[in-house]
């Protein structure tokens, strides 16, 4: 906190594939960290979820905390044993801190969420120009809502006004691990209708349609708005 300030910023976003945590303000405020995925805290269920145990985490590093494992195997500890128990945020917080030190990492930061709060292991601070910092830039999407995130693609009628339906081209859910040539794609029941009567998309059903880009964030609020 007092070294990097980092609760002066009003938004986080983080590239699991690359373990990388971007703080910002705007493009011209902003931190860069490398991190370590610790565990989860369902809001829900009141849960504690260690990253080494769960499946849906896609950092190539999770495994690291499988050293926090075998400190509590070590010691008899539990709850450092166990993939997911019922917690609450003091818990969290006493892993974090446990993490921190067997790890040897510099901080920790709770990305908030509505529903479930992800605890990330501060590793490293990145320069702005480094190779990492480079590759998560590319193949974003700036969002005036949301910030930089992964693009995708939707129908012109989908909106958050009146439900439309949903098609997707491939089930999806949030923070899912795409494939190099896989994007979120999209449409209404009406461009569904029009895409089956010509066979596919062809051109009048793209014209129909015509897709914009949006960001991941908006797409999965459209999703879950126009699939009631």
């Amino acid at each position: 906190m007092e070294q990097l300030s980092i609760g002066s910023y009003q938004h986080w976003y983080y590239d699991a594939e690359l373990a990388l945590l971007r703080l910002y303000n705007d493009d011209t405020d902003q931190l860069y960290l490398k991190y370590i995925p610790i565990g989860t805290f369902s809001l829900t269920s009141e849960t504690w979820m260690w990253s080494w145990f769960n499946d849906h985490s896609f950092e190539p590093n999770k495994d690291s905390t499988i050293v926090v494992r075998e400190f509590g195997v070590e010691n008899d500890y539990q709850k450092l044993t166990v993939g997911t128990f019922p917690a609450d945020e003091f818990d969290c917080w006493e892993f974090a801190a446990i993490s921190l030190v067997t790890l040897e990492g510099i901080g920790v930061y709770r990305a908030p969420a509505e529903k479930l709060q992800s605890y990330l292991l501060i590793t490293t601070v990145l320069e702005e120009d480094s190779r990492e910092v480079v590759h998560f830039n590319q193949a974003k999407v700036e969002c005036k809502i949301h910030g930089r995130s992964r693009p995708a693609f939707v129908c012109q009628h989908l909106n958050l006004e009146h439900p439309k339906g949903f098609e997707e081209a491939f089930e999806t859910y949030k923070e899912m691990k795409l494939g190099e040539d896989d994007d979120f794609q999209a449409w209404c029941d009406e461009c569904e209708k029009v895409r089956i009567r010509n066979n596919g998309w062809n051109e009048y059903a793209e014209e129909f349609a015509r897709i914009k880009l949006v960001c991941e964030y908006c797409y999965f609020e459209l999703k879950g708005f126009n699939s009631l």
